[in-house]
């Protein structure tokens, strides 16, 4: 096997204090922040003139949440800020949560949008939510 385990995902933001406290007041943990540049960072991700920062965020359980903000060159949208979730492209992220309809409130409270919700047989209940710049986030709630 070559792949060991999935270590972030990386999302590109405009207002990143915004987002990271959104997926802080979810439950992620930040890790750490830092300003990367140079023509070293250039080099590994395709773009001339690099100057960003990054937040990392972790989930309880350790997984990954990678936020830049490219200060220079500036991030292009490609698309509307409330694209659909059948829009090409990685469209959510899924959370297991405990207590979904707090955890629903409490990201309303915070700025979120309910798109929807569904309750999946007696196995799950589901909801989507979208938070800043667009993001959707699917929430899990194992039931029985």
């Amino acid at each position: 096997m070559t792949i060991k385990r999935m270590d972030n995902v990386l999302i590109v933001v405009d207002d990143l204090e915004a987002v990271k406290a959104f997926f802080i007041e979810l439950g992620l943990t930040l890790e750490g922040q830092t300003d990367v540049e140079g023509p070293e960072v250039g080099r590994l991700i395709g773009l001339g003139d690099v100057r960003a920062t990054l937040a990392m965020l972790r989930t309880p359980d350790g997984q990954g949440i990678e936020l830049d903000k490219f200060h220079t060159p500036p991030a292009v949208r490609s698309g509307p800020v409330d694209a659909p979730v059948n829009t090409l492209g990685l469209r959510r992220i899924m959370f297991s949560v405990e207590d979904i309809e707090a955890v629903v409130a409490r990201m309303q409270a915070h700025g979120a949008a309910l798109i929807g919700r569904m309750q999946y047989g007696q196995s799950y209940k589901l909801a989507y939510i979208r938070g800043p710049e667009g993001l959707i986030v699917g929430l899990a709630e194992q039931l029985g």
